[in-house]
């Protein structure tokens, strides 16, 4: 066999396109969303279709295996392979037309189905399969697996939807695959004649629209169902060929849809009456149950179990509502409540990978299907086989089709829990085929499943589904060990790689579903804000998630905490922590990535810039102490910062200093509370840091304390007007950040400890204007220091400034500024600390409008770094900067970050004067009558 480096070699003389057989591009596709792990010799990222060509033909030559790899989201094994993986997703990921009159067109396999529903849409046209992935999910990857999603009962399975096919055998023939025998590999129109009675009996009888399992579309090969050559492709899972282009149908999309939500008394009661609403031709019939719904449950009407039953506009829900025998229903005609509802049903697949005790659930039998009028029955047997085999999981699911998505509390490590998993498989498998059903109801069988076939489809089946592979792919190159001849479902796990540590843990959490590779930001989502600039893998959060993973396992990545790829991949990281919200189950990226710098570093001269930025309350605090602001701005404005980026000035720091205001100027005066004004008088509170009319201590962060004083001066000024009383941490306090966020944990533990010391034993509110610091405050603070109690105490009192407001000062009446509001939520406060207080806060102030989402982009010292400075801006250039030019005149530009404030004055070109303000400040320029200059 040729070797790896030949290979390589001879590939890249013969393609266009790229080939990678290098660590990090190997680590980065051993693994797709499933449980398995399979390390592939190299990645090979092809232009066009005499790419595919050339590289499947070289890898029969040398004797090396392909699989065809899209947005890596399939759930079964089939997206991972031992040989040469292609990467359809960076070059050939094109809508090549859309005639809207014809209602088709042509993609290429790599395109993302959202992008081919956006530019249907404007046509009144939508591609009808529509998988919970479809923000990311591959045209290819849909045609492999035969995906269907929500609205199939409507629209069917993406082979229902796609007209032709071009594809790409191993050796590199090509063949264009419709209807009739035109195009079709020879040997095939022999081998369906000589299996007529085979095709007939074994699987055109009996058979229900979401029996996907193995090459279950075979008998669309029939005579008298019109030799769908095409359509018998589809969906299998990269098995025969490659495709290169595919001719799609699109179907009407409705133009008012309503949706019909239905309580039940529980799941099962859903699930038997899901079938009977069949006749009522609805688009979607969508199934959950309160144990997957969690607290959510209040947009719902009551019940133990829903139906989401979507239909075209509002009488047709309304009729179907007044039909149904349910507990109790809701109909939701606005799309953005349609929205917050589906929203729960998408991220179901993420959200079930967590147990209510903080465990993990896993896929593996996470799709099968069986006959709508079956599946009440069934859905309690299998609950009933769970318990009997001592496991956990949350089903849900198309009900109106029959197909249950579930993931369970396998344990995949230990050699007990593997057996567990594999007797529950052989028992869920005998399960499915009792109820008429199939093993795939949509993500195909890859090697969780496939062993299992022969117990539904009986050896003759099985033995066609061995020659048709053949017909196809005589030399058996084409993703092996999937669908026939399989693997055992106990092979290959990834868990058995990793050695048993806590980072371990952390990075198996990912699941591989892949959220964080979206291209688009979803309303005030932030991840993933580096992948959504540069479209690389390595730059998702899964990404860098498996690159974790295999610098772990030590296979691939063989140096360890000292790897170079993981290194590179991190390097644009913005700790965001966009992924510890937006991922389904909840991967934080900046916690690994503090880890990861932490030990890379260790023992070495680290970067100028963790020295310069990440040491910056200590620069800043010897600076003020020697009064040599004026001095160092001036230094700045003309000489380079060591480890800085030259691109980008300094922001000037503060003459005065926050602390050095207070004890100048505030005193008695500052720290009680001022004279409220008319308005609704607070009641007695219970004592000061206690309750309702208290204290508050206000946080003196290193943003506000050094670079932006005047937000602190403002926010005692309206807690004061709040009738509050303000107070100080009697000596220096610091939150670690920038000690965290450049790995130096050690140093950001002995910061904490002065900072515990310093603040002593916290009874009440600590008020945190900066969100950053609030949120290393919370998160950081007692994970880097478990064992002290202090720790979560300060943790827990940790406020911003609007939910100090609404939980200290709830009477308070803020000043009314009536106009609209332009400008950013923070991503920490996105991810962390929430936001829910600042938009009433907002609204009682008559602040209208929507903040936008994704990040600045400066994210503390990231933008300062030297490389970075192109991300940043394009970060920056995503959301925040459209959604500042597009502001209406007089709007209110609102920014609590301090980076977010740096970066807005810096790119958005703002008029002279106008500037992005903290809410504190906005809310203080309106309050009239204090009494202290400056308060």
């Amino acid at each position: 066999m040729t070797s790896p480096g030949e290979l390589e070699r001879t590939l890249r003389e013969n393609l266009r396109g790229e080939v990678d057989f290098g660590a990090a591009a190997r680590a980065l596709a051993t693994m797709d969303a499933s449980n398995y792990r399979r390390v592939p010799v190299g990645v090979v990222a092809p232009r066009d279709a005499e790419d595919v060509a050339a590289a499947l033909r070289i890898c029969a030559e040398a004797g090396v295996p392909v699989v065809p790899r899209g947005g890596g989201t399939s759930i079964a094994g089939q997206a991972t392979g031992t040989g040469v993986v292609l990467d359809l997703t960076r070059h050939m990921n094109a809508l090549l037309s859309l005639d809207p009159a014809a209602r088709t067109a042509v993609v290429q396999p790599g395109l993302v189905l959202d992008r081919l529903r956006e530019a249907a849409r404007p046509y009144g046209l939508t591609f009808g399969p529509d998988p919970s992935t479809h923000s990311r999910c591959t045209l290819g990857g849909m045609i492999g697996n035969n995906a269907c999603g929500a609205h199939s009962v409507a629209w069917g399975t993406t082979a229902d939807n796609v007209a032709e096919l071009a594809v790409t055998a191993y050796g590199g023939a090509a063949h264009r695959l419709g209807t009739g025998w035109a195009g079709a590999p020879a040997g095939l129109r022999e081998l369906v004649s000589g299996n007529l009675a085979v095709l007939r009996t074994g699987l055109a009888a009996g058979g229900f629209s979401r029996r996907i399992s193995g090459y279950g579309g075979l008998d669309a090969l029939l005579p008298e169902r019109g030799v769908e050559v095409a359509r018998a492709f589809c969906g299998s899972e990269g098995t025969l060929g490659v495709v290169t282009e595919a001719v799609v149908r699109l179907v009407e999309a409705p133009r008012a849809p309503a949706l019909a939500v239905l309580g039940y008394a529980d799941e099962s009661a859903a699930a038997d009456a899901a079938a009977g609403l069949l006749g009522f031709g609805p688009l979607t019939v969508e199934g959950m149950a309160a144990d997957l719904v969690g607290p959510a449950s209040g947009l719902l009407p009551r019940g133990g179990g829903w139906l989401f039953v979507e239909m075209r506009d509002e009488a047709a829900a309304r009729s179907l509502v007044r039909a149904a025998d349910a507990v109790d229903s809701l109909v939701v005609t606005d799309p953005a409540g349609q929205r917050a509802l589906w929203r729960i049903r998408e991220d179901a697949a993420g959200t079930a990978t967590r147990m209510p005790d903080g465990g993990m659930a896993w896929p593996g039998w996470e799709d099968c299907a069986v006959p709508p009028a079956r599946l009440g029955a069934y859905l309690r047997e299998f609950r009933a086989l769970l318990a009997g085999h001592g496991l956990r999981g949350t089903p849900y699911g198309h009900f109106g089709e029959g197909c249950v998505h579930v993931r369970i509390d396998f344990d995949l490590v230990s050699g007990a829990g593997i057996a567990r998993f594999r007797a529950f498989s052989s028992d869920l498998a005998d399960l499915v085929v009792s109820h008429g059903g199939s093993l795939s109801g949509e993500h195909g069988d890859g090697q969780a499943r496939a062993e299992f076939l022969p117990r539904m489809y009986g050896p003759e089946v099985i033995r066609l589904f061995g020659a048709y592979k053949d017909v196809w792919d005589p030399a058996g190159g084409m993703n092996p060990g999937m669908l026939v001849r399989p693997a055992r479902s106990d092979e290959n796990l990834r868990f058995a790689v990793l050695p048993a540590t806590p980072l371990a843990g952390e990075v198996a959490r990912c699941v591989g579903v892949a959220k964080c590779r979206s291209t688009t930001a979803a309303g005030p989502e932030v991840m993933c804000p580096s992948y959504r600039v540069t479209g690389e893998e390595r730059h998702s959060t899964r990404g860098r998630a498996r690159l974790l993973h295999e610098m772990l396992a030590g296979e691939i990545v063989t140096d360890g905490w000292r790897s170079r790829e993981v290194a590179e991949a991190l390097d644009l990281c913005l700790a965001c922590k966009g992924c510890l919200s937006d991922c389904p189950v909840g991967v934080d990226m900046a916690s690994y990535k503090a880890e990861f710098l932490h030990r890379h570093w260790a023992g070495r001269i680290r970067p100028l810039a963790h020295y310069t930025l990440g040491g910056l309350p200590a620069w800043l605090r010897l600076i003020a102490a020697l009064r040599l602001a004026p001095f160092a701005n001036a230094a700045a404005r003309h000489l380079p910062v060591p480890g800085l980026t030259r691109e980008r000035a300094l922001p000037p720091l503060a003459a005065e200093p926050f602390t050095r205001w207070w004890r100048r100027t505030a005193g008695a005066a500052a720290a009680a509370p001022g004279p409220q004004r008319p308005g609704p008088t607070p009641g007695p509170g219970p004592g000061p840091g206690s309750g309702p009319g208290g204290g508050v201590m206000l946080w003196p962060d290193t943003f506000t304390e050094y670079l932006s004083p005047r937000t602190g001066r403002a926010a005692v000024r309206v807690l004061r007007d709040a009738g509050l009383t303000v107070s100080l941490p009697p000596k220096g306090v610091c939150c670690g950040l920038t000690y965290v966020s450049t790995g130096r944990l050690d140093r950001a533990r002995t910061v904490l400890r002065r900072t515990l010391d310093a603040v002593g034993d916290v009874r009440g509110p600590v008020t945190v204007l900066e969100p950053s610091c609030a949120a290393a405050l919370r998160t950081d603070l007692p994970a880097l220091l478990p064992d002290d109690p202090r720790a979560e105490r300060l943790a827990a009192a940790v406020r911003t400034f609007a939910e100090t407001l609404e939980e200290h000062a709830p009477h308070w009446q803020p000043p009314r500024l009536d106009r609209p509001a332009v400008g950013q939520t923070h991503c920490h406060q996105h991810a962390v600390l929430g936001d829910a207080a600042d938009r009433r806060l907002r609204e009682r102030a008559g602040l209208g409008g929507e903040l936008s989402g994704g990040c600045c982009g400066l994210a503390g010292n990231f933008g300062f770094e030297p490389g970075h400075e192109e991300v940043s801006a394009a970060c920056a250039g995503e959301q925040l900067l459209p959604a500042l030019r597009a502001a209406p005149p007089g709007a209110a530009i609102l920014a609590d970050g301090f980076s977010c404030r740096t970066q807005i004055a810096r790119l958005a070109g703002l008029p002279d004067g106008s500037r992005a303000r903290h809410l504190a400040e906005l809310l203080a320029e309106e309050l009239t009558g204090a009494p202290e200059a400056g308060l």
